[in-house]
């Protein structure tokens, strides 16, 4: 895209417009990192706090009886249950940036268990991809405040709109990957 822009540019003879354009995105690009930031940090901190108080593993205790009906291979009470519910927490307050550390860690504990193949994904790998990316939000943090930056009277009139796109996306996506595992196991 970028070298497709370029090209244009010379060929329409807008070079100048197209370097004001860079360097304004640039310039916004940091001024958006910057407005961010604060909310990304108190929250990452928080979900850091939930986890050294123990109140990662009263979520686990809560959530155990869904992760072993969507997670079969996993123990309830071990730590990629903790991060996987972690991961699920962060996602419902809309705070995907802060998630990802505790998807990360779910991962690297589900790999753990992975004594098959270490080049293949477990089904619980594969189903926790798409619970992370249907990314259910019941208080989508990030956008209401990129809304409320970019001028809406009304950052969370957008909420019902979220929660049935989230809910139909998640249960599609869990469907698909238990009809796709059981495919693979007839196979």
């Amino acid at each position: 895209m970028i070298l497709i822009s370029i090209f244009c540019a010379f060929l329409t003879g807008k070079v100048n417009s197209l370097s004001n354009a860079i360097i304004s995105g640039t310039s916004e690009s940091v001024k958006f990192i910057i407005s961010i930031i604060g909310m990304m940090a108190f929250w990452t901190g928080i979900m850091k706090i939930a986890e050294k108080s123990g109140i990662t593993n009263f979520l686990s205790k809560c959530l155990s009886p869904i992760i072993k009906i969507i997670f079969p291979e996993i123990k309830s009470d071990g730590k990629s249950s903790n991060a996987i519910c972690m991961n699920i927490a962060a996602n419902l307050l809309g705070l995907g940036n802060a998630a990802t550390p505790f998807g990360i860690k779910a991962m690297k504990e589900l790999q753990k268990s992975n004594i098959a193949d270490k080049t293949t994904a477990t089904n619980s790998m594969i189903m926790f991809i798409v619970i992370n990316t249907a990314s259910l939000q019941l208080i989508p943090t990030l956008l209401c405040t990129l809304r409320q930056k970019y001028g809406a009277e009304n950052p969370f009139d957008i909420l019902i709109y979220i929660w049935i796109t989230s809910i139909v996306s998640l249960i599609f996506g869990i469907l698909s990957a238990k009809i796709f595992e059981k495919l693979e196991v007839k196979k």
